[in-house]
């Protein structure tokens, strides 16, 4: 009878040790699968979270270019209409002023004799009175806009400083770098201007010619529009 009570409690022991470790089994797998869900509920908010503010910043945007392409179509209707000049109609009154509204771009051209001597790249003065009035308009009209900075040469190869640039293409970067800096110097923000050389593949005229040479040696300051 002893050995019969004795060997019963051995299997109520072992059966009690079974199911407190099952309870213990199940409590660990609860706080496993509640951490998880805890984890899976901050990346769904967090994703809902995002597209909604990328569903604002979508409209924004949206916005921003209907405005940008009014006034772009504004400014052409102007000017086709004869009440005004590209430069009165923008507001540049500098160099040679051009819209394009398929593009939706201002493009203010500089010849080089204005800004640079012969084969240079450094500012004829330590101010330019052209390039301050740009920043200007540019501040007043166009704050926040995106901005091009366009080097061009004419097609004859560098002579008298050809131990400064290697080739044309290196002299129009010099030269866009140089405006490009002084516009920086003056307040434009960095991240919205940026420096593009051409060298001398984009002709706007004959380089057979004296004076075709003289236009194609040029810098464009580009204001995007949108």
């Amino acid at each position: 009878m002893a050995k019969k009570t004795a060997l019963l409690r051995v299997v109520l022991m072992t059966a009690a040790v079974s199911f407190l470790s099952g309870c213990t089994n199940w409590e660990k797998k609860y706080k496993a699968l509640e951490v998880e869900h805890q984890n899976l509920k901050g990346l769904y908010e967090n994703c809902v979270a995002s597209l909604d503010s990328s569903s604002a910043k979508q409209a924004e945007l949206s916005q921003q270019l209907s405005q940008s392409q009014t006034t772009i179509e504004e400014l052409q209707k102007q000017i086709s209409q004869k009440k005004a000049t590209p430069a009165s109609a923008t507001g540049f009154q500098v160099g040679e002023v051009s819209v394009d509204e398929k593009a939706g771009t201002i493009t203010v051209t500089l010849e080089n004799t204005i800004l640079f001597a012969p084969g240079s790249a450094k500012l004829k003065g330590a101010t330019s009175a052209e390039l301050d009035h740009i920043y200007n308009v540019i501040r007043e009209r166009y704050s926040g806009r995106q901005i091009d900075v366009v080097g061009h040469t004419d097609s004859d190869p560098i002579r008298k400083t050809k131990n400064l640039w290697q080739d044309n293409w290196d002299l129009s970067a010099g030269r866009a770098l140089t405006v490009l800096r002084y516009l920086v110097n003056k307040g434009i923000p960095p991240q919205q201007i940026r420096g593009v050389a051409c060298g001398e593949s984009r002709p706007v005229a004959s380089n057979a010619t004296a004076a075709g040479k003289a236009k194609n040696r040029r810098v464009e300051i580009v204001v995007h529009m949108r």
